[in-house]
């Protein structure tokens, strides 16, 4: 039996890629890094456009949250964050502190 390429994070980070979300990133030293510019952020430099939750196939262990970003220097992109019994807790509670916006979140 197929399942919607939707259960995927990689489906749907393409599908944001495909939107403009080209950058990636990560958690370092208290900051979001972009990957691709070297630039950090704390959380009010960082809002959410939207976020997906997603379960392992084969292990439902395996659970991630993918982020849709806006930074405030004008990127966009996408960040995974494990929970459950695989969370990174210092991640969690810097995107506890980041902003939704939910106008951003309806026109995209």
């Amino acid at each position: 039996m197929d399942l919607p390429d939707t259960k995927h994070e990689k489906t749907k980070i393409d599908e944001y890629v495909e939107k403009g979300y080209t950058s990636s990133y990560k958690l370092e030293d208290g900051k979001i890094k972009d990957l691709q510019t070297d630039k950090s952020f704390d959380p009010k430099g960082v809002t959410i456009v939207e976020s997906f939750r997603y379960e392992g196939m084969s292990n439902p262990s395996d659970m991630t949250i993918m982020y849709a970003l806006h930074t405030s220097d004008g990127h966009k992109g996408t960040l995974l964050l494990p929970y459950g019994p695989n969370a990174d807790a210092e991640l969690d509670e810097f995107m506890k502190a980041v902003t939704l916006d939910m106008k951003t979140r309806d026109n995209k």
